[in-house]
């Protein structure tokens, strides 16, 4: 006899299971099955507003009733258009809708909001589609994940790409999933490598002229790093980019012997797409093992570095390394921002980057050519930058087989890639967390085995130069990398950040608190306590008429850079959406 189980998600989706009666009767033992894995809508569901064209993505800035990118725009800013929530009144800001997200680990998610829907990515690769004005489930989607991932630093999932009708995430076990964005049908899926050899994805997918761009995580695994464009219409890989040479091709001198083949370089962080100059840009992230270069001497190209490529074909354009023979895994993968500076008396279309390193670059991004880096973090003492902007690193920071001096910052950062930052073209600042702790690092033994994380090291974090380790909001000028202004957090800041067009930033603490902050002073004009660590990107959006802010919160892995306050923390995983009242 076999019996129905009938689940509801929310009024519009329904799914059936069946189990099984055991053959011994009534009373007996049932087989157990599987949780269901796949809500689907039902019935019509979106405001009409149409696929999402190109046009559309790249008018993203301009929008007020979505938020297409995972950085808001190709621009990288994380700015919103919405211009009613300021400083003045933000303290109207209450409460409207919560949900929980179902899964431990880091909650790291940046919503989309699209054609009155909202798209939200767990860790483990559950997503949600809801109503961004209540919370009503839409449909869900459980991605069924292996028990043997290799993952160095939680199950993360950042977030989604929209294009056309299509959603697409990518999963931890190295896979593309395309679904329709009404229904939650799965189009189509695509293995983009196996996992089993170190690849992971927790980062955001890229859409830009009907192909996905996505890169890979796996740098603490010895992988060989790359980034790949497929078609958004069926899934086929169209090419792949590779972030370390091979025989004969340019750059593979600067890996001794044949470290190149297992010399990390992942691309686990979301680039970007310039229309102006047709390029796609992407940074890397660091060399492996992290923290023994004995078998890697060189440079280690191409580490550690921005590229710019070719849309179509994939071919690199030029790069910029921050940090040659990294052996302090400063992971260069944080943001891009796409800027036009004064340069000695002429407009140049640059880059923007704040370094992991402790340094912001800017970066000619028609040529790759160096323009300046200057000093974000509160403390910096591994390198000095020369004039090419090649670093000079003080020989006590270099890890040996004891261990190092004091290096500040730590690995961690300054910027760390899994948090976002914001610039408001109306300041001139880019925003962003910085991670204030610094460390001793003690050089170990290098064994690879595909699969296996390759470190060559350890690492102790240490009290930065306020005492213990920290958080500042750091306000940066983004045309001469001056520093604005800071607001400290003892606890720590590990979240994004978001900036609004009437001139307000909300981001979130480890402590718990929900913050928006004056864009011009940095003054704090509204906090809510959230309850548990906040770690997602926060985005702004207008749904019908109403102006929304929404956070993911919890998931306290990663705090072990910072000592104090924390520890006792409830690691609960939620969605908060706050509504700006009259």
């Amino acid at each position: 006899m076999k019996y129905a189980a009938i689940i509801f998600m929310g009024l519009a989706m329904s799914v059936v299971t069946e189990f099984t009666e055991s053959a011994e009767g009534p009373g007996a033992e049932y087989e157990i099955p599987q949780a269901p894995t796949h809500w689907l809508a039902t019935g019509n569901k979106g405001g009409g507003s149409g696929p999402v064209t190109q046009e559309k993505l790249n008018a993203s800035h301009t929008a007020k009733s979505s938020w297409l990118h995972y950085y808001g725009d190709y621009r990288g800013y994380r700015h919103s258009a919405i211009d009613n929530i300021t400083p003045q009144t933000v303290g109207n800001l209450e409460f409207a809708w919560g949900m929980a997200a179902g899964t431990q680990g880091p909650f790291e998610t940046s919503p989309v909001v699209y054609d009155g829907i909202m798209y939200v990515t767990t860790s483990y690769n559950r997503l949600i589609a809801v109503n961004p004005g209540s919370g009503e489930v839409i449909w869900r989607y459980d991605y069924q994940n292996p028990e043997d991932l290799r993952i160095c630093c939680g199950p993360n999932n950042r977030g989604v790409a929209i294009g056309g009708d299509l959603v697409v995430m990518g999963t931890l076990d190295a896979k593309l999933l395309a679904f329709h964005r009404l229904t939650g049908a799965l189009v189509w899926e695509t293995v983009i490598t196996p996992y089993q050899r170190g690849f992971s994805v927790t980062g955001a997918p890229l859409i830009a002229n009907g192909r996905v761009y996505i890169g890979v995580g796996g740098g603490e695994y010895g992988i060989r790093g790359f980034f790949d464009a497929y078609d958004l219409a069926t899934g086929e890989r169209l090419w792949r980019h590779y972030t370390i040479p091979t025989d004969g091709e340019p750059g593979v001198e600067t890996w001794a012997g044949e470290s190149y083949r297992i010399g990390g370089s992942p691309t686990w962080n979301t680039g970007t797409y310039d229309p102006e100059t047709d390029t796609i840009f992407w940074a890397t992230g660091n060399p492996g093992p992290d923290w023994n270069g004995d078998d890697r001497e060189g440079d280690n190209l191409y580490s550690d570095s921005l590229l710019a490529v070719d849309p179509e074909t994939g071919e690199l354009k030029w790069y910029f390394q921050f940090t040659p023979h990294d052996i302090w895994d400063y992971d260069g993968n944080t943001q891009i921002i796409l800027l036009d500076v004064e340069v000695n008396g002429e407009m140049v279309k640059v880059v923007g980057h704040a370094d992991r390193n402790g340094y912001y670059y800017l970066i000619n991004r028609e040529n790759g050519s160096y323009i300046l880096a200057e000093p974000y973090v509160a403390e910096i003492n591994w390198a000095t930058i020369d004039e090419t902007g090649r670093p000079v690193v003080r020989p006590g920071a270099i890890p040996t087989g004891t261990h190092t001096d004091r290096v500040c910052p730590g690995h961690a950062g300054g910027m760390n890639a899994a948090y976002t930052g914001a610039y408001n073209p109306n300041t001139g600042l880019y925003y962003v967390n910085s991670i204030e702790s610094c460390e001793i690092i003690e050089k170990g033994m290098a064994i690879f085995i595909e699969g296996s994380t390759y470190l060559g090291g350890s690492f102790q974090s240490v009290d930065a130069e306020a005492g213990t380790g920290y958080g500042d909001l750091v306000a940066i000028d983004a045309s001469s990398g001056e520093v604005a202004w800071r607001h400290r957090e003892a606890n720590g800041l590990l979240s994004g950040v978001v900036s609004t067009e009437g001139g307000v930033l909300f981001t979130g603490t480890v402590d718990g608190r929900f913050l928006a902050l004056d864009a011009a002073t940095g003054e704090v004009s509204w906090e809510k306590r959230v309850g548990s660590i906040v770690r997602g990107q926060p985005i702004v959006y207008e749904y019908e008429g109403d102006s929304y802010v929404a956070i993911a919160t919890g998931g306290s892995n990663g705090v072990e850079f910072f000592t104090g306050g924390f520890s006792s923390m409830p690691d609960n995983t939620y969605l908060f959406v706050f509504r700006l009242g009259n």
